[in-house]
């Protein structure tokens, strides 16, 4: 447990730390190498690498016009979208971390590149954090949700699979989808099985 709070602390810091600059280099521009044993921890800690990198790539360039851009007036824009997929993201993070999300999200003061690198950041924490666990650490993964006023829910790990890990999939390639419309497609050399840029 002492380790794990180490590389939480880290994590915290480089999290923070990123925010000072949101055009430094940020993670996930390559999915990062495998684990060499397959543990529930690995496998969970792998999936959230590539939610990170398919994150990168489908925010990778868009501009403030494409942010405003949406398939029709009832639904979301990309900006929206990415504010979405911030809140799948954090509470998926916050139930590796062992920590209540506290509704509602305030993150309208926040740049869409400060946005950008704090999801990136979330999902970096909840990566390292999961493939250092066992099976027995996923009794605690918690998703649990909470209003100002004290009300809430609290779910296992599993709905925090089913729930926010895979909706934020499922949001990211809507991104992908409106700035195609948009006329910004991802770059072309994002190669997705191999998860690196080619040249």
């Amino acid at each position: 447990m002492a380790n794990r709070k180490s590389i939480f602390f880290i994590l915290f810091l480089i999290s923070f730390a990123g925010l000072a600059n949101a055009q430094d280099i940020l993670p996930f521009r390559e999915i990062p190498p495998a684990a060499k044993v397959y543990t529930s921890g690995t496998l969970m800690g792998r999936m959230s690498d590539g939610l990170g990198f398919r994150f990168y790539w489908a925010t990778q360039g868009l501009t403030e016009e494409n942010l405003e851009f949406g398939a029709g007036e009832e639904s979301r824009t990309i900006g929206e979208t990415i504010d979405h997929i911030y809140t799948l993201v954090l509470m998926f993070t916050n139930a590796v971390m062992e920590q209540p999300t506290t509704f509602p999200i305030e993150n309208n003061e926040l740049s869409f590149e400060e946005k950008r690198a704090k999801v990136l950041s979330f999902i970096q924490t909840s990566s390292a954090l999961l493939k250092m666990s066992n099976d027995e650490d996923f009794e605690r993964y918690n998703l649990v949700s909470q209003s100002v006023n004290g009300s809430g829910q609290k779910m296992p790990f599993w709905n925090g699979l089913n729930g926010p890990l895979e909706d934020a999939l499922w949001h990211i390639g809507q991104v992908v989808t409106l700035r195609r419309m948009a006329g910004n497609p991802i770059n072309p050399k994002v190669d997705f099985m191999n998860g690196v840029v080619n040249n």
